[in-house]
């Protein structure tokens, strides 16, 4: 039997299979953080690629780099296996000419652990700094002022979704010679002043993890405008070997003794994607634009539900140059709130709705950090009252009027039973 009749026969139980379920009871359904974002499509594809046997990196991860670097506006995007790995290549291209051992890179001190550990890897300094508290990405000002000599890089996380202010910052760094990393593996669909993030740096980044607004269930990306920079990602991604390169043939004459199949020319992992992964993605990127908008009516009603409550809440904001895709909807306590971040966890929780602090908090305070050379930029303040105070829900395609609701009514319930 072909593979096209297998798919065929196939396709009926998967549709089956996939068929929503929007059933919901309030106080016994469980409200999770992420839904899957793939169906059948993306199934039939990966089967495709199974039964072909044809299983490793190949046309399929091809397409659909292609696909997002056109979607983005990147000359190059190289698929890899994570966006923690993608992450790591970012740094790694830059590893030599532009960041040089005991060089500085500036890093927001609300992020993830993979936007700080690749500094190390290369051997820099990390350089930790605030974050507006408002919009939970880098703060301008605490950026500037963390410039010494030895700055050389940093990497503008666009925390949940939200774009930096990557006007000033961008002006910022070609003031200083600072190269750009960005950090977009939360900010899928995100753009600033209609230019997709991912695209105003040297490099930048993205994350396809099965929790984000779309996924090959792991997976990441690496983009960039750049060719030599294309060019050691791609050797990076794969061993260091010049195979993935455009043009060997400049490698084979240098090295004829070498089979130009295993000729490294640089060091390397191996950082590839399966073409399950690729077969995902193709069908994926169709979708992107959907679930954001979706995520945006999300973010949009529940803030509006709840403004009532400002003075206890700090609510998220994007500046009017930002259009934010909204990785996930967070509540920030304020100072004088009557009540403890913990208790209001705890209660929603307690309500099956699913929480999470906002990604590692305040990097400084996780204990890996006493074993890293690091500096401390200013205060953290608005890092440090994120952690004790942050958390997030879920906000995803999936959640529908009555869900939303009942979040609604959960958390005014809660306002109301510790504010009487």
């Amino acid at each position: 039997m072909v593979t096209e009749n297998i798919l065929d026969e196939v396709r009926p139980l998967l549709e089956e299979h996939f068929e929503p379920d929007e059933s919901f009871i309030p106080g016994e359904s469980y409200l999770r953080l992420s839904h899957p974002t793939f169906g059948t499509e993306e199934v039939l594809e990966s089967l495709d690629s199974l039964l072909s046997t044809q299983v490793t990196m190949g046309e399929k991860v091809r397409e659909f780099e292609q696909q997002w670097a056109d979607a983005t506006g990147s000359a190059f995007a190289h698929m890899v296996n994570s966006g923690s790995s993608a992450n790591l290549l970012a740094f790694k291209s830059l590893e030599g000419d532009v960041i040089e051992p005991g060089d500085e890179v500036i890093v927001p001190a609300v992020s993830w652990s993979t936007s700080l550990f690749p500094i190390i890897d290369v051997g820099a300094t990390p350089v930790l700094v605030d974050v507006d508290p408002n919009t939970y990405t880098i703060d301008v000002d605490a950026f500037r002022d963390a410039i010494t000599e030895k700055t050389s890089a940093t990497i503008l996380v666009h925390l949940l979704g939200n774009p930096c202010e990557m006007e000033e910052l961008v002006k910022i760094c070609d003031r200083n010679d600072i190269a750009i990393v960005e950090d977009c593996c939360e900010a899928h669909g995100a753009e600033y002043r209609g230019q997709s993030v991912g695209t105003f740096g040297e490099v930048g980044t993205f994350s396809y993890f099965f929790s984000h607004h779309i996924s090959t269930i792991e997976g990441g990306m690496v983009m960039t405008d750049s060719e030599p920079l294309s060019e050691r990602v791609r050797m990076a991604r794969a061993h260091g070997w010049v195979r993935e390169l455009d043009d060997t043939g400049e490698y084979a004459e240098q090295f004829p003794d070498i089979d130009e199949r295993f000729l490294f020319k640089s060091t390397g992992y191996n950082l590839r994607p399966t073409e399950i992964q690729g077969a995902f993605g193709l069908h994926q990127l169709d979708k992107l634009d959907g679930y954001v908008e979706r995520r945006r009516e999300n973010g949009a009603y529940l803030t509006e539900q709840l403004s009532e409550y400002d003075d206890i809440f700090r609510f998220f904001e994007e500046s009017e140059d930002a259009y934010c895709s909204w990785f996930a909807y967070p509540f920030q306590l304020r100072s004088d709130a009557p009540f403890t971040r913990d208790k209001f966890q705890n209660y929603l929780e307690d309500n099956l709705i699913e929480t999470r602090p906002i990604l590692a908090g305040n990097l400084a305070k996780q204990p890996v950090l006493e074993d890293i050379d690091y500096r401390i930029a200013g205060d953290l303040e608005a890092a440090e009252h994120i952690h004790e105070n942050g958390l997030f829900i879920g906000n995803h395609h999936r959640l529908t009027d009555e869900k939303l609701d009942y979040i609604v009514e959960t958390v005014e319930e809660f306002v109301t039973e510790n504010t009487a």
